[in-house]
């Protein structure tokens, strides 16, 4: 199911803590906020891109060190500071023309219920609150910030035709 599922994909919408991070926020000194991404999830976002699958970034918070990181892969949407998660998704899916059973979503906390709900396949990280793992149709192996993302763009470009 998951397979086909996948193959059909054509938009990849991440969180961010939790998610891409392990959810830890760090603050530096001056107040500044540092986050760690994982460098093999930003080699499978390259590849998804490069497959033609669009990715987001739509995330509750707002965060120079996200901004950075979507430009050095070269995701081009990013939604930050969303109260409405589920808008900020239905408002992306429309201006590029993708479907919500043409999208898939990664979540890991109970803000990302209503994304999740909207789309084909979503998928929560395995360290994810249970609401959300109750809510998945796919629960990675490995834990947000840890490669969970990689593993989800490697089951995308596996399924694909």
């Amino acid at each position: 199911m998951i397979a086909l599922l996948g193959g059909r994909i054509r938009l990849l919408v991440l969180d961010v803590d939790g998610v891409l991070t392990d959810g830890r926020l760090w603050f530096g000194p001056d107040g500044e906020q540092l986050k760690a991404f994982h460098v093999r999830d930003g080699v499978g976002i390259k590849a998804v891109l490069g497959a033609g699958i669009e990715v987001a970034i739509i995330s509750g918070r707002r965060s120079a060190a996200v901004e950075r990181r979507a430009a050095e892969l070269g995701i081009r949407h990013l939604r930050q500071g969303c109260e409405d998660k589920a808008e900020a998704l239905r408002a992306l899916g429309a201006a590029l023309g993708v479907p919500a059973d043409a999208a898939a979503c990664v979540g890991d906390d109970t803000p990302d219920l209503p994304m999740m709900a909207l789309v084909a396949l979503p998928i929560a990280v395995a360290d994810a609150h249970p609401s959300v793992l109750a809510a998945a149709r796919h629960v990675t192996r490995a834990a947000g910030g840890a490669g969970a993302v990689r593993e989800v763009c490697d089951l995308l470009l596996d399924a694909r035709p």
